[in-house]
């Protein structure tokens, strides 16, 4: 048995069409049943539908008011949700830059229910196209798209009627372009400031891997998108946001209001294992820091630029305490790029059985953590991140280059060319 995962034989033809399979016509029917069972805005458990946007919604309803400081009030923010929501309703904070106003905007302006599915079904197949540009030519095309849809992170995503949809498409999609599209990719990396948590790996790869051209577009278009909002919104709203912020690291992360369970980060292990909150920081900043120096050594070297960006997508999660399940979104682009990796290299021993044990583990993570107090979901992006950094170093590939100026003629189609 042993010998069969380390070479990954268990992963049968049959079980890569049937389990996925079986998994998308489970989840299928669970969201028509919250859908079909609900009255348009609370589901049969007393929830608002797609749970979180409940948050998006009412704090699109004070921008079209000309309020838009307002969603930064908590109290003024849970009074409004209640208002639309019930007065039993949970607090749904909000804690994005005012960057995510302008689409909390748009979609207060339909009822509820149409703009919960406007927005999964805007935002999934941006996700959807990501995988399937990694693997085109290299996997069979209908069954890439139906593991893509049964990825247990789109159940949750969909459950939480979250961004991570978004997220993924953006982060990705940039990769992606880095090679030819600099520019573009770096306005794809720079519009992830509206989940600026998730943006404190991307300055160490691209700096470490010479992609000035896409630094200075990602630059240019937070520059942009904040001279925007301020303009639209005013300063009063930004120094709300600021203000906001002590409530977001002290109730919602320290305290762990949202749930350990549900939070996938070094921080809340600690946290769930009772650790104080110095010692979470700590090791936090411990594994931020390793994860740092080992994603800074890959992007400078030779390896892979799909490796490259396996890794990335995985040091995103790794290294901000504030991950949750549904984030857990842009796993699925990085286990297609090591797939992609995989299928025309050849895969490493136990590789195939960890890109598995990766895509099933949304699937089951909070329910273990709740159980058991064990951080099953940041151990296995850990051991993600981890088997991707061995590849590299066991293909030779994560060497320093030997010149900067290196000819770009010499380097495979999957390698940056430097200063682009």
């Amino acid at each position: 048995m042993i010998e069969s995962f380390r070479r990954g034989d268990w992963l049968t033809q049959a079980r890569l069409i049937f389990y996925p399979r079986l998994l998308l016509v489970g989840f299928a029917l669970a969201v028509a049943f919250l859908f079909v069972t609900s009255d348009g805005r609370m589901d049969i458990a007393g929830r608002p539908l797609g749970t979180d946007f409940s948050q998006v919604w009412a704090a699109g309803t004070f921008v079209l008011e000309g309020r838009p400081e307002k969603p930064f009030d908590n109290p003024a923010h849970f009074e409004r949700e209640r208002q639309l929501f019930g007065d039993k309703t949970q607090f749904y904070g909000w804690h994005y830059p005012p960057y995510f106003l302008a689409i909390a905007a748009v979609f207060a302006l339909f009822p509820y229910a149409l703009a919960l599915i406007l927005w999964q079904l805007g935002t999934l197949p941006l996700y959807l196209a990501t995988v399937d540009a990694i693997l085109r030519g290299l996997a069979p095309r209908g069954p890439v798209i139906v593991a893509a849809l049964a990825f247990p992170a789109v159940f949750v995503n969909l459950g939480h009627g979250h961004n991570g949809f978004l997220t993924a498409g953006l982060l990705a999609g940039g990769l992606i372009l880095l090679p030819k599209r600099s520019l573009i990719a770096g306005v794809l990396l720079g519009l992830l400031a509206y989940k600026p948590q998730f943006g404190l790996m991307l300055p160490v790869a691209l700096l470490a891997g010479g992609y000035w051209r896409s630094i200075a577009a990602a630059a240019a278009t937070v520059a942009a998108m904040t001279g925007a909002t301020l303009l639209a919104f005013g300063d009063k709203t930004w120094l709300a946001f600021f203000d906001s912020l002590t409530f977001a690291r002290q109730v919602v992360l320290e305290q762990g209001n949202t749930g350990w369970e549900k939070l996938q980060s070094a921080f809340a292990a600690v946290r769930m294992l009772g650790g104080s909150i110095p010692l979470a920081y700590a090791v936090q900043s411990a594994v931020t820091l390793v994860v740092a120096l080992c994603l800074a050594c890959l992007w400078h070297g030779r390896a892979d630029l799909r490796l490259k960006s396996a890794a990335l997508m995985a040091a995103t999660l790794l290294t901000t305490p504030y991950c949750l399940d549904y984030d857990m979104m842009v796993l699925g682009p990085a286990i297609a790029f090591a797939l992609a990796h995989g299928i025309e290299g050849g895969f490493a021993p136990y590789e195939k059985s960890v890109l598995a044990l990766t895509w099933a583990m949304p699937l089951i993570a909070r329910t273990v953590a709740g159980l058991t107090l064990l951080p099953f979901g940041f151990l296995t992006i850990s051991l993600f991140f981890s088997t991707i950094i061995w590849r590299a170093a066991q293909d030779g590939a994560a060497l320093p280059r030997p010149s900067p100026a290196g000819s770009a003629a010499s380097l495979s189609p999957t390698e940056p060319r430097t200063g682009s």
